[in-house]
């Protein structure tokens, strides 16, 4: 099967297998004349970003990779990439990779023409007003990974490397202008990060479906997301080379991240502080702490969760949901606990302190309040 398209949702995407030679041209079409490609350091040096560079220096458009990215960002890679994109008179920016290198280099782009702080930014009320837009450069997101979504997303997530905190930074002009969406590119993502990301878009999916904020048309995207997921997950895990899994799983990333503008929750609230001060994958750290979540949330999504279980032909309404979750961790290869990540119990107070004032918990069904987010993190670790 071959899956190509042109979608106008939410942005511009070029979607199919291949498409990465399109890249120059899409830079030209956007008036980029010399763009500064952004990845982590673990990608900068495999086969698709030097042929993305190549694909770039054979139109004249230069090589300029920066990859001083951790996997989950900080405010420190943020000022690094700013300074190298202005040194270095870009006028445009790819971000390259999966969730932090898209997410740093949307940052770059929108903070290269900025005077305030990153954190004045954050996703508050209309704290995104501030900015200046004339200065935001152009972005072109080319995913390698399927499960954040953050090539069609609005907003980055960077961490603050003094309080070791996530921050959600939001603008409009965060949206890629084009977004190439070549399944190709996700083949050699190894089995670990194949099943991190996958559930990571499994998990946005389900957050925003059961989020109880009033957005049928991103429930309605969630749910079909959560059964490509279900679909094609597995298979892509068990052939990294399965093209059709790998694209349908891309668009079930693309899909969670259009519909977790509904809401998200307490996986996402426990999850941030555990990956800013543990520096674990983020996709993983959601599926450890899935099911003690999904408990939690029971009283308040558990009609909802039954619906959603027999769109996806899945027996049993909330308990047959609930233990096809606990098998497809499984057979991905997921820890049942956060231990199995590193993560130890003398710092739960300050990681619950953390979780309640994040701002995916007010999407959460259940109010998390402080001794529910402590009970959840001894539950998961």
């Amino acid at each position: 099967m071959t899956i190509t398209a042109n979608w106008s949702y939410p942005t511009t995407i070029k979607f199919g297998a291949g498409r990465i030679k399109e890249l120059a041209d899409h830079c030209t079409a956007l008036g980029i004349k010399k763009p500064l490609l952004i990845t982590d350091r673990g990608l900068a040096p495999m086969p698709i970003t030097q042929n993305a560079l190549d694909i770039l220096d054979a139109a004249g458009l230069g090589r300029a990779l920066f990859s001083e990215v951790d996997s989950n960002p900080t405010d420190v890679n943020l000022a690094a990439g700013v300074k190298a994109f202005k040194d270095g008179g870009h006028d445009g920016v790819i971000a390259f990779g999966g969730g932090s290198g898209l997410d740093l280099g949307k940052c770059v782009a929108f903070m290269a023409g900025q005077t305030r702080p990153v954190w004045d930014f954050e996703d508050i009320g209309d704290w995104w007003m501030r900015a200046s837009v004339e200065g935001i450069a152009p972005i072109i997101a080319v995913p390698t990974t399927a499960g954040t979504g953050s090539e069609v997303g609005r907003a980055s997530v960077i961490t603050n490397s003094q309080t070791h905190t996530k921050k959600v930074i939001f603008h409009p002009k965060f949206l890629p202008a084009v977004t190439i969406c070549d399944p190709e590119l996700t083949v050699g993502m190894p089995k670990v990060i194949t099943a991190g990301t996958g559930m990571d878009a499994f998990a946005h999916c389900l957050e925003a479906y059961s989020s109880p904020f009033y957005h049928p048309m991103s429930a309605g995207i969630a749910l079909e997301g959560l059964r490509l997921v279900k679909e094609y997950l597995p298979r892509a895990y068990k052939d990294g080379t399965d093209i059709e899994a790998r694209a349908h799983m891309m668009s079930a990333a693309a899909m969670g991240a259009v519909a977790f503008q509904k809401g998200l929750g307490a996986i996402h609230s426990l999850s941030h502080p555990v990956g800013a001060i543990y520096n674990t994958h983020h996709g993983t750290t959601n599926a450890v702490v899935m099911p003690p979540v999904l408990r939690f949330n029971r009283p308040a999504i558990e009609d909802k969760i039954g619906m959603a279980a027999a769109y996806l032909g899945i027996s049993g309404g909330f308990d047959g949901f609930y233990n096809y979750v606990l098998k497809l961790r499984e057979e991905l290869g997921v820890p049942d606990k956060l231990s199995a990540l590193g993560v130890g119990t003398d710092r739960i107070d300050e990681m619950a302190a953390m979780a309640i004032v994040d701002p995916t918990a007010g999407g959460n069904p259940v109010e998390l309040t402080l001794d529910a987010a402590k009970q959840l993190f001894k539950e998961c670790i």
